[in-house]
């Protein structure tokens, strides 16, 4: 058999794999997953270099292996693109932070990431608070509590300011459950509260601006930039074992920071 190229554009990981397993890893059950084969390297390297819609256009194509549906350019669920349309209006906001943690596996090594825009140009990557023993929750409430330090700041500086995490527990934790658990001396009937010490610290910030600041979840891994560029921060601080968090100083580069391992 004819060795194959095949060139991710969108997928859990970006790039040209020599691997059909590899690329369905990447690709299989991944929202608006953008792939094609090639039969050369130089082909490959080609597509890769361009966009996916110079390649594949913006309908089905022919790559099919196992379950993997043969369109390359999946449909988006009404909801996806629900959530992309909503997205694109949020240019007319000053500030926008998505946030994310990673783990791996879970409980294990943990990391946070967030992603900052200003009118709708990403200005900003963070990626750090690794913990060798973390949990996914935890990375979660510390990306968040970050963010809710940054905004504080923007806030203060007068810019309109929303935050964007994946995490339902983590924004029920800071702007739902707290007010609960606080009023009974931070205590819970089902016994000891996890991440306590994180969440009084985010809940503090958070109680502080809740009437100036937007708070709401966002779905994972739907092909939403904001959320993919913090997913992938969140893995980077694992993979550098970072412990502090940090701004992210190599070139804004989408498409090499996207091709980075995603969680």
């Amino acid at each position: 058999m004819a060795k194959k190229y095949y060139v991710v554009w969108s997928g859990r990981t970006t790039g040209i794999f020599t691997s059909w397993d590899e690329t369905k890893r990447s690709v299989d059950k991944f929202p608006q997953a953008k792939y094609k084969s090639f039969t050369t390297e130089a082909e490959a390297k080609a597509a890769f270099a361009k966009s996916a819609a110079a390649s594949i256009g913006t309908g089905s194509n022919t790559v099919s292996k196992g379950s993997v549906s043969k369109s390359t350019v999946a449909s988006p669920s009404a909801s996806q693109s629900s959530a992309k349309s909503k997205h694109n209006e949020l240019e007319s906001l000053d500030i926008v932070i998505y946030t994310d943690g990673g783990c791996e596996p879970n409980p294990g090594e943990a990391g946070s990431g967030l992603a900052l825009y200003h009118k709708g140009q990403l200005t900003e990557l963070w990626y750090g608070l690794y913990h060798p023993k973390g949990t996914n929750n935890t990375a979660e409430l510390n990306a968040l509590y970050q963010a809710l330090l940054i905004a504080k700041t923007k806030l203060d500086a007068g810019h309109k300011v929303q935050i964007f995490s994946d995490s339902q527990y983590s924004i029920k934790c800071i702007s739902e459950w707290a007010y609960g658990w606080k009023a009974k001396g931070w205590s819970r009937k089902g016994g000891e509260i996890a991440n306590l010490d994180i969440i009084k610290l985010a809940h503090g910030v958070f109680d502080e601006l809740k009437d100036t600041l937007k708070l709401e979840h966002v779905a994972a891994h739907v092909g939403i930039e904001g959320n993919e560029l913090a997913d992938r921060m969140s893995i980077l601080a694992i993979t550098e074992k970072n412990p502090a968090f940090v701004k992210y100083d190599k070139p804004l580069d989408l498409k090499a920071i996207l091709s980075l391992r995603a969680g």
